[in-house]
């Protein structure tokens, strides 16, 4: 994939992963009731700061808070761009 966006500083590109759809035993869920994913991909990396590297990579599957980063729309598919401190764990 792709991705003509180029995070600055220590900010990354995640694309989330698709909210659940039904439930473990089968029912449906409405979109009003549907939970914000809370893990996704790494899609682009900034350079990091002076004396702090970026860890994570293009292509790791992260978790990250609930509410963190700004959703952006390109190219008509959604993203969210967060510093990477807002990431908890490599999956």
């Amino acid at each position: 994939m792709a991705l003509n966006i180029k995070p600055i500083a220590d900010r990354v590109v995640i694309q989330p992963a698709p909210a659940e759809e039904k439930t473990a035993s089968g029912l449906y869920i409405p979109d009003t009731a549907k939970e914000k994913p809370q893990r996704g991909t790494v899609v682009a990396i900034g350079d990091g700061k002076k004396d702090e590297p970026i860890t994570v990579k293009v292509g790791d599957e992260v978790l990250y808070g609930k509410y963190a980063g700004t959703e952006i729309t390109y190219d008509g598919s959604e993203y969210l761009i967060m510093r990477e401190s807002d990431i908890y764990a490599i999956l």
